[in-house]
């Protein structure tokens, strides 16, 4: 708002002279005030974000979890050239597209493909030197880092986590930290292994689960804490939600053997899910706790409720009702927020987000 539009407020009677002063102090002080770093803008997926994202995911994949056989004979020297010729062509072009192009989306994915190299970095210089000794013996092939639980790959995450951070400093590009929370997410199995390690690890998949729902906890608590200290920095936890309620879900979906009494608890948690969505205003916990729901009422008409023709359409019914509370809640979400801030107590509103309160 320029001088010119504030006196011809003045002029059409809008604002008096004491309050167009007022005004031009407020935008006076706001422009020397300091600015927040640049963030990327919040993710979209129309067709074109789609294409960047699935373009940087193709990169790091090939270079990651598809390398073949051919590939790890090329020796630990060899390995190394190949992942710093790669992330400082993906640095460059990123940082290019960032700063010069302000392209800040492909930008921040090609730094976080980038970033994505430091583990074939770190694998090449340990097979070179033979560092495994100092480790927890040899992992086997690179291409295992992805697939296999095994205490030696803590080197390649840790420094995959150091390299995120580093690259957060100069690009607020959330997807970024995707790339920090799976190497913390493989760290927490790979370390659980260092202490618990057996002859039968490697089919220790209760260890893995349990593991892997309680990192998915902290991850949740992570993100909601950001978002409700952050105050005026831009949504940097988008993936870290996603990720986090990921881990969560499969780790307590996947648990066997649970008697009636936990099943039910589980159909509780993912009521209760759905309702934190409406709490912090995230919506991919409603569609994980719809999904759990489904998960538990598929259960019952498979093994409870089998013999009963009327349970389908009892089910059909509640599966229709849920349809129009959905459609209902879509166009009265704002009311029911300004509802629930209204009899929340104040210790409840501070745990909600500043910009959904």
């Amino acid at each position: 708002m320029t001088n010119a539009d504030l006196e011809a407020l003045e002029q059409a009677g809008l604002i008096d002279a004491a309050k167009r002063q007022e005004i031009a102090a407020f935008l006076a002080a706001r422009a020397a005030a300091p600015q927040s770093p640049v963030a990327a803008p919040a993710p979209r997926f129309d067709l074109t974000h789609v294409l960047w994202y699935a373009g940087a995911l193709i990169i790091i994949a090939a270079m990651g979890i598809f390398t073949t056989d051919a590939f790890n004979r090329m020796g630990g020297w060899a390995l190394t050239a190949c992942g710093v010729v790669y992330g400082v062509a993906l640095l460059a072009l990123g940082d290019n597209f960032w700063f010069r192009r302000n392209l800040r989306i492909p930008g921040g994915l090609l730094v976080a493909a980038a970033v994505s190299m430091v583990p074939m970095i770190i694998y090449g210089v340990q097979e070179a030197l033979g560092l495994w000794k100092v480790a927890e013996g040899g992992p086997g092939q690179y291409q295992s880092f992805y697939a296999y639980i095994n205490a030696s790959w803590v080197y390649m995450e840790a420094g995959t986590v150091l390299a995120a951070l580093a690259a957060m400093a100069r690009y607020r590009f959330p997807f970024i930290l995707l790339i920090a929370a799976v190497a913390l997410w493989f760290m927490s199995m790979d370390l659980a292994m260092w202490y618990t390690a057996t002859p039968d690890s490697y089919s220790d998949f209760e260890t893995r689960r349990i593991v892997s729902l309680w990192f998915g906890l902290v991850m949740i608590a992570a993100a909601w804490a950001f978002d409700v200290l952050k105050g005026r920095l831009p949504d940097m936890m988008f993936w870290i939600h996603i990720f986090g309620i990921l881990a969560f879900w499969a780790g307590m979906t996947m648990h066997d053997g649970a008697n009636e009494f936990q099943k039910f608890l589980y159909c509780l948690i993912n009521l209760g899910l759905i309702a934190f969505s409406l709490f912090i205003d995230r919506r991919i916990y409603a569609v994980f706790g719809g999904m759990g729901v489904a998960t538990y009422l598929g259960y019952l008409a498979s093994d409870v409720f089998k013999d009963m023709l009327g349970f389908s359409f009892a089910l059909s019914a509640i599966g229709l009702a849920i349809i129009f509370l959905g459609i209902w809640l879509h166009k009265n979400r704002a009311r029911l927020a300004s509802t629930l801030n209204a009899a929340l107590p104040a210790a409840l509103q501070s745990l909600r987000p500043a910009d959904v309160r």
